[in-house]
């Protein structure tokens, strides 16, 4: 059933209380609700229409008072709204610093509105007050809204009425208006009107020995139990004060085994121990609770897995009376008093009103609130408070109570007879000094106490008498702090509290913000109602008979885990190791996807997300893996692969959890905005069933996100139970399908891909079908990987000015963010804009070069606008970034420029909207020309483009993407174009990767070559098939310039780079000599030897990375670093019919350079060449992209030759998403990546020649043990003849190469063939 609990209370004894309790047997399953409401609460039982009489009009003359008047013909009693008698008003005293004007509404009254005037016919009014209210006259509470003291606006005139309708209703039977600014032109005037209905509710006084239950609590003790049951299996609900906060505990149920935990502990309000009433209400239905504070309400659900809370002790009200099972003894009871108390529709109040509840503990049941006694003083940072003591005396005795934020200020100060003394607070402790003018060296200094700036009330005794001082705080003896150094104290007479005037000067200048109450100066009470009458003392800026301060972390607007901090003028927030920044930890510090990370410039590697921005979920990593075409997300498990089943029945099957580096929350971002996710799962069975048959029972399902089971496997889809080989009719038995159902003895496997995103991940296996002898599965479960983030590239066209987008209305009252992109070839147009009454929230591109951030919360308009050095209408994409809080408001333009704003200290600061939210135009602004994409309000995507399907006017998407990310194609590679983003097209480069950045490179053995043929077409035909043949045009035949560019590093020289031929005896060459120094041999006819440039005299075959760069253009030859060389003039300029580009070594018919086949061939190039380009052309990588291969021997791909990267990465330190920069963010440890492995991730580095020996004795023994003899007879001994060669006879392969190191291509020329070589295939 569904339970409600409704009580009002207030502390506000010190009287201990009895304990009212409902019995014998209460069964509140599945739901309770408590509530205790605050006098707003009757609104209930009151209409609006009802609740408007005029309260303070039929008032008799006495009702109304002052704290002056400035004749009888101003007296209070004329501050009748609407009345001309006496003067027109009522005005106080120029003299009076403290003035207010004080109504009796004769009992207490529910409040709802208040009217101001000013005075008749006069230049007196009042433009700004303070509306204080109370039951008994003391202790006055100022009327909050929006986290702050309430400051009225009043009037500009004498005759206008200003009403104010109050937010939260109020009730009381006392109201003060305390003006704080009026009229320029002459003084306080004020005339009013209180707007209200009748008020009544049942009180019940709480003397600490006595426990009741209902609606309205007031209080003055920080500790007390409030509400308590329990019952026999361990259920129980609480509700008591702890440190002056409500704390909940509830707990539907913990098993015996202690595998289920049911204790739920929830805690709202801060300094509610201060005389006033409090409403709550407690509402539960199920594991579903609703816990509601005065105007704060929170929504959580319990811990277990349980429903009901059995009670089946009493319930009881003020107190515990049995020794509760969810803590031990010593708690005290309420001490204060309630009303209104509210169980299940149940009056408590009245019941224990009528005896109808057992009230036998209380001594004296009492239906009246007793009113404290205590009188506060509230100190800003402006006020101070002079109060007289006893001078001449030869001891000081000071006492007081003080409750703050501030760890420090002056909390009194005196100046003795021979020196002078101050108490303050200092970092959370409090310090006395003394400082004795006749006595050099006489200085005390003393402190006691820690972290007292936690806004609770605390006492300090101080006694200092002839060589003694001893300091206390809380009357704690353990705190006492005694010092018997030789002193002789005379007291002066005078006590400044809170701060100080400007004669006196102490040596803390900052002052005390904060309460204070219970002063004793010099033994006696400071007698603060004859201060408050001006009879005593002086004052300024204090606030008596009210303590004002105000808990500003409670609700604590610090999100996403930010620690709150607070001062009694402002609170801050402490964002460290939350992954979120901003004034209140609001915005995330990472990309919502890895698509994002890639499209600024970021490559393949672990990176923390935050889909949702800053919304509820937090970031997590995942492993992003870039393609050239496609952006990977990779989320791991930590089911080890091939994880073995054995035991598992149809009846008892085996189930198997699986963990995720990430929580079902977060998973689901990723799937929902994805392209689209697969999943692999493998299922390797001997004698075990899979699925059986598509009609029948499967022996093995799986459980995917939302909790389903599902009964087909990878490679099929939902509703067909069958396997990849089912559905590929390949099974290895046609009768079913699945290759496991047909119970093989030999080891089978079905396996696949998951590819129904909906069903992803896949979170539990159950396996049904290894209990059998011999019976055994082997199950893997891959990673989930997704592709794409269509809300990244969300996005619409705006075609008219007058075209627009429409969304329901903006929620964002206290706290909002606003991030899109947007392009445009115009000079203006309103990006977005959702109104209000008055309020507003408006983002716009004001000019070509400037975008600004308009809103309105209540307390006027307020833009913000950022400058940008360039045009912004260039048809690029541009990012803003917008945010308003409590705090301030930012405005940041390509991470570039940024505007930001504090918030007003006071006045409004939730925003109100009510109309839809345009995007693109509305309310007869400029409307928007251009591209707006991933609009994210708040952590969640506007769809954008299912909107624009159907609005005249704007269309799906947008094109141009390369205008604004072609700047991350590297090296030549080329920008395309792509509905949703683009892609870099390296195909025509020496690079490879997402950006075109990554080197493509290779290791050469031995004996390995590289052959590129400048053909054309016919030529190539009678080339051998395993040569790559590219057709030039004719312009390319002859070669006037060559570009060429390449990376290398060996330790071995002699050796050949590079080699270009021709069909002549042209060529150009790159070489190594013996020295290792680096050669450049050019022969282009004309001359009688070739034309040599001997570049670096360094020895470059150091194993180093060495980079080339060089260009010829006809004569004149350069390289870099820039040296410029020429040709002789009698040298031809022309490079005539390039024939073929050798990498490596040479191994060529016709005319060679005798000088480098024998100098520099043999045996060949060995080390690693990298990012090789000529003439635009990257001959190793089309060697080791494009089959067949078109090279010779054993090439490995590698970028062991290349050089540093010419644009260095972020360093770690400095990049916020890279999961190695130091940074720790709060997630499951128990989703962490099991080995901390990226098993996407390549190993990019250097191979040498150890390790390519291993490899290659790995490769025979494995090659060996798979083989028969027929397959190496049949397939490694081919005759393929043999080749003549310009090679000498000294450049025989060395006897340490093995013959499967090297492959050995045949030589197109059939005319050159003889018996003397053969070709070794493997």
């Amino acid at each position: 059933m569904y339970i409600s609990i409704t009580i009002l209370f207030s502390l506000s004894l010190s009287l201990p209380l009895p304990i009212l309790s409902l019995s014998p047997f209460l069964s509140l399953s599945p739901s309770l609700s408590l509530s205790l409401l605050p006098p707003l609460c009757f609104s209930s039982f009151f209409s609006v229409e009802k609740c408007e009489e005029a309260l303070s009009s039929p008032l008799p003359h006495t009702a109304f008072s002052a704290s002056s008047v400035f004749n009888s013909g101003y007296a209070p009693g004329y501050a009748k709204i609407n009345r001309r008698g006496g003067a027109g008003g009522w005005s106080p005293q120029d003299s009076d610093s403290y003035p207010w004007l004080q109504v009796d509404l004769g009992s207490r009254r529910q409040v709802v509105a208040v009217a101001t005037q000013g005075r008749y016919s006069s230049s007196d009014w009042t433009t700004r007050y303070r509306l204080l209210y109370s039951d008994s006259g003391r202790n006055w509470k100022p009327y909050h809204r929006d986290g702050n003291i309430w400051a009225f606006s009043g009037n500009s005139n004498t005759e206008s009425m200003v009403r104010h309708d109050l937010a939260q209703g109020i009730v009381g039977r006392f109201l003060r208006f305390v003006p704080l600014d009026w009229s320029v032109e002459g003084r306080i005037g004020l005339r009013i009107e209180v707007y209200g209905c009748s008020y009544w509710a049942d009180v019940i006084n709480f003397d600490g020995q006595g426990v009741i239950s209902y609606r309205d609590l007031c209080n003055h003790k920080s500790e007390g139990v409030i509400l308590h049951g329990e019952g026999q299996q361990g259920d129980y609900i609480t509700l008591e004060l702890r440190h002056a906060k409500l704390l909940l505990q509830i707990n539907l149920g913990s098993n015996q085994y202690g595998s289920i935990l049911g204790h739920t502990s929830v805690t709202s309000g801060s300094l509610l121990d201060d005389h006033h009433w409090h409403s709550v209400v407690i509402e539960r239905y199920r594991r579903n609770v609703n816990f509601s504070l005065d105007t704060h309400t929170q929504h959580f659900r319990t811990n277990g897995e349980f429903d009901h809370l059995d009670l089946d002790y009493e319930l009881s009200f003020g107190g515990m009376p049995y020794s509760g099972k969810p803590v031990g003894g010593g708690r005290k009871n309420f001490r204060g008093c309630m009303e209104s108390i509210n169980y299940n529709g149940d009056n408590i109040t009245d019941l224990a009103r009528r005896k109808k509840l057992d009230t036998s503990s209380f001594r004296n049941l009492s239906f009246s609130c007793i009113e404290t006694h205590s009188f506060p003083v509230f100190f800003n940072a402006t006020s101070f408070l002079q109060l007289p003591g006893r001078a001449n005396q030869d001891t000081v005795s000071l006492g007081f109570q003080f409750r703050t934020w501030n760890a420090n200020g002056l909390l009194l100060f005196s100046i003795l007879d021979d020196g002078t003394l101050e108490i303050t607070i200092e970092d959370g402790k409090v310090g006395v000094h003394f400082n004795m003018t006749q006595m050099k060296g006489s200085r005390i200094d003393i402190s006691s106490g820690s972290a007292l700036n936690d806004g609770q009330w605390h006492a300090v005794r101080l006694v200092a008498k002839e060589n003694s001082v001893t300091l206390m705080i809380d009357g704690d003896e353990a705190s006492a702090v005694r010092t018997t150094t030789p002193i002789t104290v005379r007291s002066g007479g005078t006590y400044h509290l809170g701060g100080e005037e400007e004669s006196v000067h102490s040596v803390l200048t900052e002052s005390f913000q904060g309460c204070m109450q219970a002063i004793l100066l010099d033994d006696q009470p400071a007698d603060m109602h004859a201060v408050e009458k001006g009879i005593v003392g002086v004052f300024e800026n204090v606030s008596l008979d009210m303590c004002a301060i105000i808990d500003r972390c409670m609700p604590n607007h610090c999100e996403h885990g930010g620690r709150c901090t607070q001062t009694g003028e402002s609170f801050s927030c402490t964002c460290d190791g939350t992954g979120y920044t901003g004034a209140t930890c609001h915005t995330s510090v990472f990309e919502q996807s890895c698509e994002a990370y890639k499209h600024l410039g970021r490559s393949s590697d672990t990176y923390w997300i935050d889909p949702d921005g800053s919304g509820p979920l937090g970031p997590f990593k995942v492993n992003c893996n870039m393609t050239e075409d496609m952006v990977w997300t990779t989320v791991v498990n930590n089911l080890p692969a091939q994880t073995s089943v054995t035991g598992s029945s149809r009846e008892r099957r085996t189930v198997l959890q699986l963990n995720y580096s990430a929580s079902m929350e977060q998973i689901t971002a990723i799937t929902t905005s994805a392209e689209d996710c697969q999943q692999h799962v493998s299922y390797a069975c001997r004698m075990s069933r899979l699925l059986n048959t598509p009609d029948g029972t499967p022996y093995t399902w799986w459980v995917g996100r939302n909790s389903e089971k599902h009964f087909y496997w990878g490679g099929s889809g939902p509703g067909i139970q069958k396997c990849s080989c089912g559905i590929d009719r390949n099974c290895t038995d046609p009768k079913y399908h699945c290759n496991c159902d047909a119970d093989h003895k030999q080891w089978r496997e079905d396996s696949g891909l998951l590819v129904y995103k909906d069903h992803l991940p896949v979170n539990q296996v159950a396996v049904g079908d290894t209990n059998r002898p011999g019976s055994e599965a082997k199950l893997t479960v891959g990673p989930l990987r997704c592709q794409g983030d269509r809300n990244y590239w969300n996005a619409a066209s705006f075609t008219t000015p007058s075209s627009y987008l429409h969304f329901p209305t903006f929620q964002g009252e206290t706290s909002a963010d606003i991030s899109f992109y947007f392009k445009t070839s115009a000079s203006y147009g309103v990006f977005l804009e959702n109104l209000g009454n008055t309020d507003f929230i408006r983002l716009e591109l004001k000019s070509p070069t400037v975008v600004s951030f308009s809103f309105d919360v209540g307390n006027g308009p307020v833009e913000l606008a950022v400058h940008s050095a360039m045009p912004l209408n260039d048809d690029q994409w541009h990012r803003v970034t917008a945010e308003r809080n409590v705090k301030e408001a930012v405005l940041q333009l390509d991470l570039t420029y940024r505007e930001a704003r504090p918030a007003p200290p006071q006045g409004h600061t939730r925003l109100e909207l009510f109309s839809q939210l345009y995007v693109g135009a509305a309310g007869g602004q400029r409307g928007f020309l251009g591209c707006i994409r991933s609009l994210r309000m708040n952590g969640v995507t506007l769809d954008l483009e299912e909107r624009s399907k159907v609005t005249p006017g704007v269309k799906p998407g947008c094109q141009g993407h390369c205008t604004s990310y072609g700047m991350y194609c590297r090296n030549g590679g080329k920008c395309v174009e792509k509905y949703n983003g683009y892609s870099c097209d390296c195909r025509t480069t020496a690079y490879d990767g997402p950006f075109c950045t990554k080197d493509v490179g290779g290791f050469f053995e031995a004996g390995t070559l590289v052959r590129y043929n400048f053909l054309s077409e016919a030529a190539a035909a009678n080339q051998d098939s395993r040569f790559l043949a590219r057709p030039l045009t004719p312009r390319e035949v002859n070669l006037t310039r060559e570009e060429v560019a390449f990376s290398f590093s060996t330790s071995n020289a002699p050796a050949v780079l590079l080699y270009v031929s021709s069909q002549t005896q042209d060529y150009l060459a790159l070489v190594l000599r013996q020295n290792g120094t680096l050669q450049v041999r050019y022969n282009l006819g004309g001359l009688k030897e070739p034309f040599t440039i001997d570049v670096d005299q360094r020895n470059l075959a150091n194993g180093q990375p060495h980079s080339i760069n060089m260009s010829r253009s006809n004569r004149t030859l350069d390289h870099y670093p820039p040296v410029s060389y020429s040709l002789p003039e009698i040298s031809d300029t022309q490079l005539n019919l390039v024939k073929t580009l050798f990498l490596g070594k040479v191994f060529e018919t016709g005319v060679v350079d005798p000088v480098l086949i024998e100098h520099y061939n043999t045996p060949g190039f060995i080390g690693c060449l990298s990012r090789v380009e000529f003439n635009g052309i990257a001959p190793l990588k089309t060697a080791l992209r494009t089959p067949p291969a078109s090279y010779q021997g054993k090439l490995v791909e590698s970028n062991c030759g290349a050089s540093p990267l010419t644009i260095p990465p972020m360093s770690a330190a400095t990049d916020p998403w890279r999961v190695d920069s130091g940074a720790e963010f709060p997630f499951n440890e128990e989703r962490v990546i099991p080995d901390g492995v990226n098993r996407n991730s390549a190993i990019i580095g250097g191979e040498d020649r150890s390790r390519s020996t291993y490899w290659r004795i790995i490769a025979v023994v494995i090659f060996t043990i798979l083989c028969t003899l027929v397959f190496l007879i049949r397939y490694m001994f081919r005759h393929k003849g043999s080749y003549h060669t310009n090679e000498s006879k000294a450049a025989e392969p060395a006897s340490s190469e093995s013959a499967d190191t090297t492959i050995i291509g045949t030589d197109p020329n059939p005319e050159t063939i003889d018996e003397s070589k053969k070709e070794w295939f493997i």
